[in-house]
C-alpha cells in the first residue's frame, strides 16, 4: 500500500496542542513530564531545547539548550532562558536543603498518607540551577548544556543518583547512554503492519508509551511500582487515578508486556507479591479468607479506593491477577518466581478467596457469587457475572494445575468450585446474560461478556461467540472507556469477519489524539490522559487478534488473518521460553524465525501445522515459511530438538 513506504515513527503537526494534557508524555518507570523537543531559528543560529527522562537512570530528569551557529564569523550569541520552577506543592512538604556537588536540594514528605495514621512519603530532589542567560562564545560554532534533576525516595539516593548522573555528563554520554538503551529496546521489539500510516503511528506511538512505563531491563535495584491507567501520578485523578494501580494493568496491559519484555512482566507480578498482605487484610476486612487484590492499589496494597462500592464489588480483580500469573507461567517457565519469590502464595491466597466468598445454591446445585461489579460499571450488586465466575473457573483450574507441578496438595474444594460454580446461559437466546437477570437491551457500560474467549480463555462455539458479539455490541455505550472496542475487534477477527473487525478497531481512532497520538479515556476526551489501558487494549488487538496468538499450557497458538486494509503483518521479538521469534505473515503464507535464545535451557521449538498437523523445526537463526494456516509454536519432542541444529528448511 502506498502508506508502507511512509515512516511510521515520525509524528509531525504545524502546531502543538492548545490543552497540554495532549502533549507528549516524557516518562520512564519513575518520572515523567509533559514537554517536546523545541527548536528556535533564524539566519544567524539554531536553539533547540530537549527534555527526556533518563533511560537506564530513571531517577533523572535531563533537560538540554544547544545553540548552533549557522552564519560563518559574527559575535557571541545569547539566549535568555526562562525557568518558572516553585518549591512550593499542593502535595508535598518540602524544605530546603544544604547544596550537593552543585545542586540545589530540597526535602520534605507527601501531605497524606497512603492509609490515615499512616507513614508520609519521603521526598528527596535535586537539581542543577538555571541561569539567566546562554552564551555561544564567539569563537563556537555550538555547544550544548545540559541540567538535571533527581528525585528519590532518601537523600542518599537522590545524591548516589545524581553522581552516577554527573559522571555520565562529565563524559559526555549522559544522552548517549539514554539513547542507546532505546536503541536497544527498539531492537528487542516491535509490531507494524502493511496497512494505513495512520494504523502503523498509532501502533508506533502506543508501544512507545507503554515501553516508557516499564523498567529497563537489567537496573540493578529497580522496584516496579505498578502501571496506572493514566501513567505516572501528575496530581489530577481525573487524569491519572492519582497512580493507582487497577485491573487495567493485569488484564489490559500485562499481555503485551509478557510477550515483548518478560522481565518488566515478571517486575508487574512482583509488585502484586509484594502487596500481598494488603490484599490479605482486604479479605479478613470484608469476611473472608485469602487474598482480595484492591481494586485501586498503591503502595501498601490496602484498598485506597475512595468509593467502597468498587473496592467491595469489583472483586473480578482477582481472576485479572491470577490470569497475568498464568500467562506468565506457561510463556517462560520461570518456576523460582512460584517456588521461592511468593508467586504461588498469590495463586493459593485468591483460590482460597473464592472458595469462601462463593455460596451454595441448592436449588440450582450451583456455587453463586452474589452481590458483585462486573466490569460493566452500570450495574452493580449483581448476583453471578459471567465474566466473574469465569475468571473464578479460571483462577483455580490455574490454581489446581500449578499445584501439581510445583509438588504441593490440591484441596478438593477447589476443584468442586470451579466445576459447579454457575456460568449463565440463556438457552432461548443462545447467549451469556451479563448476570443473572440481564435482559437483552440493557446498556452496558464497557467490554464484559465479550472478553470470555479472549483475554479469558473459555471455549465458545462459533455460534455463541458471534452472538455475544452482537448483543454487547449494539448495547454498549459510545462514552464508554478506549479500550473496549479493541475486544470487539478481536472476537470479529477470531469469527474470520475481517470488515466487521476493522470497522470495530476503527472506532478506537476516536481516542487518539493529534499529533503525538495521546490517548485519551473517553472519545470527548475526559477521563485519563495519556491512557494505557486503551493503547493495551489496542495493542493487544493487534498483537493477538490480527495474529490469532494464544498463550497457553501446550504453546503458542496461532491462527492469522488480515483486517480489511491490512495486507500483512510483521511482529519482531516475541519471548516465549527464553526464545525470541519473530513472526511475520501476508496474505498467502506465514514466517517464523528463532532469532537468539536466553541461554542452553531455551527449549528447541517446532510449528506444529492444523488441520493437517505436519511439525516443521525451527532451527534458530534460520526463517522457516509456510502457506498461510493455523498451527502452534511449542516444544520439540526429542527427534526434532536434535534436528532443529541442522540446516535451514523453508517450506512454502
Amino acid at each position: 500500500m502506498a502508506d508502507a513506504n511512509e515512516d511510521p515513527t515520525i509524528f509531525t503537526a504545524h502546531s502543538l496542542p492548545s490543552d497540554p494534557r495532549l502533549w507528549a508524555t516524557v516518562t520512564n518507570a519513575y518520572l515523567g513530564t509533559r514537554s517536546f523537543l523545541h527548536t528556535l531559528e533564524d539566519s544567524s543560529f539554531r536553539a533547540a531545547q530537549c527534555i527526556y527522562a533518563h533511560r537506564t537512570l530513571p531517577h533523572v530528569l535531563a533537560f538540554s539548550v544547544s545553540l548552533s551557529r549557522l552564519a560563518a564569523g559574527g559575535g557571541p550569541i545569547t539566549v535568555l532562558l526562562q525557568a518558572a520552577f516553585s518549591p512550593e506543592s499542593p502535595d508535598l512538604d518540602l524544605h530546603l536543603g544544604p547544596d550537593f556537588q552543585g545542586a540545589r536540594y530540597l526535602y520534605g514528605h507527601t501531605l497524606t498518607p497512603e492509609q490515615p495514621g499512616g507513614a508520609q512519603q519521603e521526598v528527596h530532589m535535586l537539581w542543577t540551577p538555571v541561569p539567566p542567560a546562554l552564551t555561544l562564545g564567539e569563537a563556537e560554532e555550538d555547544r550544548t548544556w545540559e541540567f538535571l534533576a533527581v528525585v528519590g525516595s532518601s537523600q542518599a539516593e537522590a545524591q548516589a543518583c545524581l553522581t552516577e548522573a554527573l559522571r555520565l555528563q562529565a563524559g559526555g554520554t549522559l544522552y548517549t547512554a539514554h539513547a542507546q538503551a532505546w536503541a536497544q529496546l527498539w531492537a528487542g521489539c516491535g509490531l507494524d503492519v502493511a496497512g494505513p500510516l495512520a494504523l502503523r503511528q498509532a501502533l508506533r506511538g502506543a508501544l512507545y508509551y507503554l515501553l516508557s512505563a516499564l523498567p529497563q531491563p537489567g537496573i540493578p535495584g529497580y522496584i516496579c511500582h505498578g502501571l496506572s491507567p493514566g501513567g505516572l501520578s501528575n496530581g489530577s485523578r481525573e487524569e491519572c487515578y492519582w497512580g493507582h494501580v487497577f485491573w487495567d494493568q493485569d488484564l489490559w496491559m500485562f499481555p503485551n508486556v509478557l510477550m515483548f519484555h518478560p522481565e518488566a512482566a515478571r517486575a508487574l507480578l512482583e509488585y502484586r507479591i509484594r502487596t500481598l498482605a494488603g490484599a490479605l487484610d482486604n479479605a479478613r476486612n470484608l469476611g473472608y479468607q485469602g487474598a482480595k487484590f484492591a481494586w485501586e492499589s498503591a503502595g501498601s496494597g490496602l484498598e485506597v479506593c475512595p468509593e467502597d462500592i468498587y473496592g467491595t464489588q469489583e472483586i473480578h480483580i482477582n481472576g485479572a491477577v491470577v490470569l497475568a500469573f498464568q500467562l506468565y507461567y506457561h510463556s517462560t517457565q520461570d518456576l523460582q518466581l512460584f517456588q521461592e519469590a511468593g508467586g504461588w502464595d498469590v495463586v493459593h491466597a485468591v483460590a482460597e478467596f473464592w472458595c469462601s466468598r462463593v455460596e451454595w445454591s441448592p436449588g440450582e446445585e450451583k456455587y453463586h457469587l452474589r452481590g458483585v461489579m462486573p466490569p460493566d460499571e452500570y450495574h452493580s450488586g449483581v448476583n453471578n457475572s459471567v465474566y466473574t465466575n469465569v475468571l473464578v473457573q479460571n483462577s483455580l483450574r490455574f490454581a489446581a494445575a500449578l499445584a501439581r507441578d510445583l509438588g504441593q496438595p490440591v484441596p478438593e474444594r477447589w476443584l468442586v468450585v470451579a466445576d459447579k460454580i454457575k456460568v449463565p446461559f440463556d438457552l432461548k437466546h443462545n447467549f451469556h446474560p451479563e448476570f443473572d437477570g440481564y435482559e437483552p437491551g440493557e446498556e452496558v457500560k464497557q467490554a464484559d461478556v465479550v472478553l470470555l474467549g479472549y483475554p479469558v480463555p473459555f471455549s465458545l462455539s462459533p455460534r455463541v461467540r458471534r452472538k455475544n458479539l452482537e448483543i454487547y455490541e449494539a448495547v454498549t455505550s459510545p462514552q464508554g472507556p478506549a479500550m473496549t472496542w479493541s475486544m470487539f475487534a478481536v472476537g470479529w477477527m477470531e469469527l474470520k469477519d475481517p470488515r466487521r473487525a476493522w470497522g470495530l478497531l476503527e472506532k478506537s481512532f476516536a481516542n487518539i489524539t493529534e499529533p503525538f497520538k495521546v490517548w485519551t479515556e473517553n472519545a470527548d476526551r475526559s477521563g485519563a490522559v495519556n491512557f494505557l489501558t486503551g493503547m493495551g487494549g489496542f495493542l493487544q488487538a493487534v498483537l493477538f487478534g490480527f495474529t490469532g496468538l494464544r498463550i497457553t499450557r501446550t504453546g503458542v497458538p496461532f491462527d492469522p488473518m488480515c483486517p480489511a486494509g491490512v495486507s500483512g503483518v510483521c511482529i519482531s521479538g516475541i519471548s516465549y521460553q527464553g526464545n525470541m521469534l519473530d513472526f511475520s505473515f501476508c496474505e498467502d503464507s506465514v514466517t517464523i524465525e528463532i532469532r537468539d535464545c536466553a541461554g542452553p535451557w531455551a527449549p528447541p521449538l517446532e510449528v506444529e501445522l492444523w488441520p493437517s498437523q505436519a511439525r516443521l523445526p525451527l532451527p534458530p537463526g534460520h526463517k522457516v515459511s509456510f502457506p498461510r494456516s493455523a498451527g502452534r509454536i511449542q516444544r520439540s519432542l526429542p527427534q526434532e530438538a536434535e534436528a532443529a541444529s541442522c540446516s535451514p528448511r523453508t517450506f512454502c
